[in-house]
């Protein structure tokens, strides 16, 4: 995908990028590609594959009408190079997105393409979301939680719930079908309070399958989850 078809299939959903937006991700895919040589951000660096695997699967919240052009808080767990909430706020500049990483290197690097884009209304945070998540700063504080690829849904609901507001949503982007993913979650979901509300398989214009599953907040989190950094993947709920 270069970077004149991806414009054009944001535009069939009615999104038209400024010349700045498109200077914008130009701009990140460079500092990507330069940063990549420093420090092991991504796989991914040919330009087309990075347009199509990393900028417009990272738009998929917002082309399945998961995101609107609100200023919703935003918390990107994991976000490695920024993915997918950045390309977002690219998209959609009213969001105020947060993200937090357990490795600093890609916080730095994170503060440092935020500056060069001029984003603002973005906060980088380095730590685990086991500790973060029953921190007051960041606890029940978001509207929408983000992760690209971090865990199974048994355990990613565990690490993503407790930041979410009452009402919030979890958008858990993976490249396959979430079916027996979601099955196998029901009890976590049950103990945290929060259901699975929208469940999106589509496909990127070169046929590879994605998936979407949205995850609704019904209830304040039990005050003991998160359990400590590293438990819910060994002992999943």
């Amino acid at each position: 995908m270069t970077p004149e078809e991806f414009y054009q299939a944001l535009a069939k959903h009615q999104i038209n990028l400024s010349d700045w937006q498109k200077r914008q991700f130009d701009s990140y895919f460079k500092l990507l590609v330069e940063w990549n040589e420093k420090i092991n951000l991504t796989a991914i660096t040919q330009e087309k594959d990075v347009y199509l695997k990393h900028f417009y699967d990272s738009a998929a919240p917002i082309l399945e009408g998961c995101i609107k052009n609100e200023p919703l808080k935003l918390l990107d767990i994991g976000a490695g190079a920024g993915f997918p909430s950045l390309p977002m706020k690219i998209i959609y500049p009213n969001l105020e997105v947060t993200i937090i990483d357990s490795l600093n290197k890609r916080i730095k690097f994170l503060q440092i393409l935020a500056d060069e884009l001029e984003l603002t209304n973005v906060h980088f945070y380095h730590g685990r979301a086991e500790d973060l998540g029953q921190d007051k700063q960041f606890r029940a504080q978001f509207d929408a939680v983000t992760a690209r690829a971090v865990a199974r849904m048994q355990v990613l609901a565990e690490l993503t719930v407790p930041f979410l507001k009452v009402g919030g949503q979890l958008l858990a982007l993976k490249a396959s079908a979430a079916d027996e993913e979601i099955a196998a979650a029901q009890n976590a979901l049950k103990v945290l309070f929060s259901q699975v509300s929208g469940n999106y398989h589509y496909q990127l214009p070169n046929g590879d399958e994605r998936n979407l599953t949205l995850v609704t907040k019904k209830k304040e989190t039990p005050n003991k989850y998160p359990r400590k950094a590293g438990i819910p993947n060994k002992k999943p709920l």
